[in-house]
């Protein structure tokens, strides 16, 4: 594995993270088998860990405070996320007021089982939402000891680009994949900015290797009704990248992720998933180095 400094927060990263959501943090997927990744993860040098209050219908957090418990903490960096939350019925609230959001790294806290968290994201805010109050409490969450760095996630190119002009920010997480390459030029301005770049759904949701023509399991299952619910348009562009599933010695997922590192600014891309060998081999992509003509197929298949 190799590592990243995530911008200039004095953390470093291993290159592909591990994302704590989805399926992984479920009660209908075995407790067991979901700590077992997550030992396997930090077996292999995976150091960064990404979940959030609202994911997994709230049982992620705890579930990756359980299976951290009695690690290391010194060689891993934890982040989680603020401002969205699990309301019940699998709905989802929101409240990014500031007293809101601490109270969220608090209960957080709690659940994970730490008396901090290296990274603290909003997930999702609105622009007009990144308020002076909000700042000024993130900064006491600072003083406090409770966060060590600060950050937000959108899919909005214009909030995007508020995380990374807003001087509160430490990082910015964004999506990046082969089909998502138009978001280049604001990972080029982070990084440049001094900011961290975490790279989400770098594998396109699995849509590029046809991962959810696989059924092997009620996962599957899972991650197909919710690729066909919400993102037909990525499964139907991931077609023209078909020939990634074709190549000899490299699978698609590790040709998508090299792709993803390619860009020096990432400092890492955060990749979840429920099975052993795919973790094996999303790790085994960590210092690859895309062939020039693949890269050049992968930028027509772009276009």
């Amino acid at each position: 594995m190799r590592y990243r400094p995530l911008g200039r927060t004095g953390l470093s990263v291993s290159e592909i993270g591990f994302g704590a959501a989805s399926y992984w943090g479920l009660r209908r997927f075995p407790e067991r088998e979901a700590a077992g990744l997550v030992h396997r993860a930090i077996d292999l040098g995976v150091t960064f860990f990404d979940t959030g209050p609202g994911y997994s219908r709230g049982e992620a957090e705890p579930r990756l405070g359980r299976a951290l418990k009695g690690r290391d903490r010194d060689r891993l960096v934890v982040a989680t996320k603020a401002g969205t939350f699990h309301a019940g019925g699998g709905r989802m609230g929101r409240d990014f007021r500031s007293q809101a959001i601490v109270a969220s790294l608090e209960r957080s806290l709690l659940r994970l089982g730490l008396d901090h968290v290296d990274l603290l994201q909003l997930h999702g805010p609105a622009a007009d939402e990144l308020t002076d109050e909000l700042f000024e409490a993130l900064a006491d969450l600072r003083r406090r000891g409770l966060a060590r760095a600060f950050g937000a996630n959108s899919f909005d190119p214009k909030v995007i680009d508020a995380i990374i002009d807003a001087p509160g920010f430490d990082a910015v997480m964004l999506d990046y994949n082969v089909l998502r390459p138009e978001r280049g030029p604001a990972i080029a301005r982070a990084a440049e900015m001094g900011k961290g770049v975490l790279a989400g759904m770098p594998l396109a949701m699995g849509h590029v290797d046809g991962q959810m023509r696989k059924y092997r399991g009620l996962q599957d299952l899972w991650y197909a009704a919710r690729a066909l619910k919400n993102h037909r348009d990525e499964v139907r562009r991931a077609g023209a990248f078909e020939f990634l599933r074709r190549l000899e010695g490299l699978t698609a997922a590790q040709a998508s992720l090299a792709y993803v590192l390619g860009n020096p600014g990432v400092s890492v891309a955060v990749v979840g998933t429920t099975r052993p060998r795919h973790l094996e081999d999303n790790v085994a992509a960590s210092g690859l180095v895309l062939p020039p003509n693949l890269r050049s197929r992968i930028e027509a298949a772009q276009s």
